[in-house]
């Protein structure tokens, strides 16, 4: 079976800096990459001092074999309208790109490796514990 991983802003940012998540994307047959979190780690990139080196880190990532960038497209859309209204009927508001993130989770059908626990107020929503 494929396994397929989307990786959030902060899963990104901790494999690059302490090597965290190593053991899943090792074992990944595609990583996917949101649109959005390029967005995201663009800003954080710009907000510290090694814009150009760590642009070209993440080029160079996304130009692996298995690594594809994913944009949302008209299911993930309705997809997020159903997510954001789930949230609002439980009353857990989580983070605007978040929500974006998780469709596109559920629209791929891959787990989501990140380290942000409200994600788990979507349980339409897999997600990819740490391997050690």
């Amino acid at each position: 079976m494929e396994m397929t991983l989307i990786l959030d802003t902060n899963a990104y940012s901790d494999w690059r800096r302490t090597g965290r998540w190593n053991e899943n994307l090792a074992i990944a047959d595609r990583v996917l990459v949101p649109s959005i979190v390029i967005g995201e780690l663009h800003h954080g990139f710009r907000v510290g001092g090694r814009f150009q080196e760590n642009a070209a880190s993440l080029d160079e990532f996304l130009g692996e074999p298995q690594v594809e960038v994913v944009a949302a497209s008209r299911q993930t859309a309705e997809i997020y309208g159903e997510f954001l209204y789930f949230l609002r009927e439980k009353g857990t508001p989580i983070p605007t790109n978040d929500i974006w993130i998780a469709a596109m989770v559920r629209e791929t059908g891959g787990k989501l490796l990140t380290r942000d626990s409200h994600f788990e107020c979507l349980p339409q929503v897999e997600l990819e514990r740490e391997r050690r």
